[in-house]
């Protein structure tokens, strides 16, 4: 044999190859999933021992999903980002059964067709652990990303193939593609066991499972994942590539762990909101003996039908929602009150409370809100007060506990000038919010300049609320655009910069100025009271900032979601003529994007996730992180064209029908305008179809629309 050749394998070893690796996946899930093992620890080794052997005597026997693979030991420089292929969204949170019951009675208001009788629920507790997903092509696993925004998320596909529970070869029938969704976690009792393994060997305690779960998967080491006792826990899927259907969410969830995944235990189908009651009843009193940290539970409508009906709204599944546990309460002293001055100039009161456990986790500090608040809830310096953690995450006061008072308490009064600036402080008639009237305030400028470079902002890599803040103390910012004109030599002044990290951070900045999108860009700015959603509308509508900020009241008042308040607040940052500077900055930067097509499908409802669709590949933007393919000249008759939809559809959800307009070339409008070329008018339409008519719009039913996606004009008439 030359150097470099492999060694061939008998036929022989290369069965006992395949004989081993069904072996070892068969006594893993009686292990790992099942909880019935067949065969000791011993037996299961000395196999794994021989595969492993094998493997290295001849290294083409190694498969993709053999089980040696789980020990780990890729290394990575950072973690890259991919697309998720249909958006994760977070959930809508209710926080008791009355609440359950009105969101019962707001999805009866949505189906007009159903009654309670009908409606029917799939629950599962709610893990506390980390959102995932996993990608299988023919049945076998091919990446893992986490959650992330619920647009994009990181890649962990080398430490998810370390947990012992995830299939890496799916069973039985298997579609072309299959995205299951779940949590990773690590079990209350595994928990302590690696605790005090840590404990043992002198490293760091980990404060709860999550944070224990959560670190494992992001490391870039898959070896220490390997070394954790994770565990992957499905409650779902993202897209499905088969032309198999189901009709409730039960059958779906039996689907899954029919292919080999381990489901959330005690999940259960209530057939009634009565049942439902039960059920979580029995849940809250045996929580604190269940095998996982729980958070609540989610509750799912059965019926798949129904699910697709009620679609999406721009954050969350109107078809679920969490029910979260009663807060847990802790006593602490209210020390003092601070004022913290935000991106707005808005004085938040914060209280300074003697170090309390509340729920697992030491809270020092809470969010008072506002001066209302404090009034309302009678907060004194030096009170003894309620503490709780809202969902289970945000420390806040709940009251005051005045029959301890001891007569040496003081009242809080609100100051008449900034804490930062010493400039004039103002409350708006009818607002609760008490603000700082200099736009030069360094706090304002603090606060602003870390929102235009976080994620909820223009993202920029590297560029945390650290960095920005030794850029203020170095009088080296005065504006959220001067972080464009910056040079080498300024950030080389910097602590911990060197030439590598000063290079990557240009490399960032330069990245954001060429691909940066205008939606970006306006949340980036940070104007009162509009967030990621409202600014792509905004984006969506106008065009350019140009455009937006020439708009008056009345045009912004007719983008979806922007009323009165939200239109004022908009016109009066475009008039501040620091804003108009800032503006001028950014432009002169080269940071001055008009809108673009979406780069992220919109959800399709539930029949694209469940196969019910048909789907090509080339067609969206792929887990890879690829682009769509673009929608070429002429390739529809809608290309190019305008259109906006009114009334219910019958065949498509609406964010379904515009995601098929956009994938056509065309451009959905938000309102009625003589640039609107096509009207597609469902049932019980609204005043759109009347004005439409008056402007000479052309109008088109559900029917007439899907022909128009699906029929390419002729050469010729393209």
């Amino acid at each position: 044999m030359r150097d470099g050749e492999e060694k061939v394998a008998p036929e022989a070893t290369a069965a006992r190859v395949a004989q081993l690796i069904e072996l070892l996946e068969y006594h893993g899930r009686r292990y790992h999933v099942l909880d019935d093992p067949e065969i000791s620890d011993a037996e299961y080794d000395a196999m794994f021992v021989e595969l492993l052997g094998l493997e290295e005597e001849y290294p083409a026997l190694r498969l993709p999903h053999s089980p040696t693979l789980r020990v780990g030991g890729e290394i990575l420089e950072s973690l890259p980002s991919r697309a998720h292929s249909l958006p994760m969204y977070s959930l809508d949170n209710v926080f008791s059964l009355s609440e359950g019951r009105d969101y019962v009675r707001k999805l009866l208001r949505l189906l007009p067709d159903e009654d309670e009788s009908s409606l029917s629920f799939w629950m599962e507790p709610k893990m506390d652990g980390l959102a995932m997903e996993l990608i299988y092509e023919r049945g076998f696993f091919v990446r893992a990303l986490t959650r992330g925004d619920g647009l994009t998320g990181e890649e962990v596909t080398g430490n998810m193939r370390t947990v012992r529970n995830v299939p890496l070869r799916l069973s039985g029938p298997v579609p072309e593609l299959v995205e299951v969704r779940g949590e990773v976690l690590i079990s209350r009792k595994d928990f302590a066991a690696l605790n005090a393994r840590q404990e043992q060997s002198g490293g760091k305690l980990f404060a709860n499972p999550r944070n224990a779960a959560a670190g494992s998967v992001r490391q870039l080491d898959s070896s220490v994942a390997a070394r954790r006792p994770l565990r992957f826990l499905a409650y779902g899927t993202g897209r499905v590539e088969w032309d198999k259907a189901w009709s409730t969410q039960q059958e779906l969830m039996f689907w899954i762990r029919d292919l080999g995944f381990e489901i959330a235990p005690n999940a259960e189908l209530c057939p009634s909101f009565v049942a439902l009651e039960e059920w979580w009843n029995s849940l809250v009193a045996a929580r604190d003996s269940f095998p996982f940290d729980l958070d609540g539970a989610v509750a799912k409508i059965n019926s798949l039908a129904l699910q697709e009906k009620l679609g999406f709204t721009s954050r969350a599944p109107r078809f679920a929602v969490a029910f979260k546990f009663a807060a847990p309460r802790a006593r602490a002293r209210l020390l003092d009150i601070s004022l913290q001055v935000g991106r707005t100039g808005t004085l938040t009161p914060v209280a300074n409370l003697s170090p309390v456990n509340v729920g697992g986790v030491v809270v020092r500090r809470a969010t008072l809100h506002n001066e209302d608040e404090i009034r309302v809830k009678d907060l004194r310096i030096g009170d003894t007060v309620l503490v709780q953690r809202a969902g289970d995450v945000i420390p806040e006061v709940v009251a005051a506990l005045p029959e301890l008072r001891d007569g040496t308490e003081k009242v809080f009064v609100f100051p008449a000038f900034c804490p930062e600036c010493g400039g004039s402080v103002f409350r708006e008639k009818g607002e609760s919010a008490v603000r700082c009237l200099n736009r030069a305030c360094p706090a304002v400028l603090r606060e602003s300049v870390k929102h235009f470079v976080s994620k909820a902002g223009l993202d920029i890599q590297g560029w945390g609320g650290k960095l920005a803040e030794q850029l203020l103390r170095a009088k080296l910012l005065y504006s959220p655009a001067d972080i464009f004109a910056l040079k080498d030599d300024d950030l080389l002044r910097l602590e911990r910069q060197r030439e590598k990290s000063v290079a990557n951070l240009r490399a960032a900045l330069e990245d954001v100025r060429r691909n940066c999108t205008l939606p970006r860009l306006i949340s980036a700015l940070g104007i009162r009271h509009v967030g990621e959603e409202t600014a792509k509308a905004l984006a969506g509508e106008f065009g350019s900032l140009d455009a937006l900020s020439a708009a008056d009241v009345g045009a912004l008042c007719r983008v979806r979601d922007v009323g009165p308040e939200v239109a004022s607040s908009i016109r009066d940052f475009f008039m501040a003529e620091g804003n108009r500077r800032l503006l001028e900055d950014l432009r002169g930067q080269g940071v001055w994007p008009t809108a673009r097509a979406k780069s992220v499908a919109e959800p399709e409802a539930g029949r694209l996730r469940q196969g019910l669709l048909p789907f090509s590949p080339g067609a969206e933007k792929e887990g890879n992180g690829a682009e769509r393919e673009s929608p070429k000249p002429g390739a529809s008759p809608l290309y190019g064209k305008t259109i906006l939809f009114t009334g219910a559809l019958s065949a498509l959800g609406r964010s379904e029908a515009s995601h098929l307009a956009e994938k056509a070339g065309a451009e959905v409008l938000s309102r009625v305008s003589a640039r609107l070329d096509y009207l597609v008018v469902g049932d019980k339409p609204g005043s759109k179809l009347k004005k439409a008519g008056t402007l000479g719009v052309v109008i088109l039913d559900e029917e007439e629309f899907l022909r128009m996606v699906n029929a390419p004009v002729a050469p010729e008439e393209a």
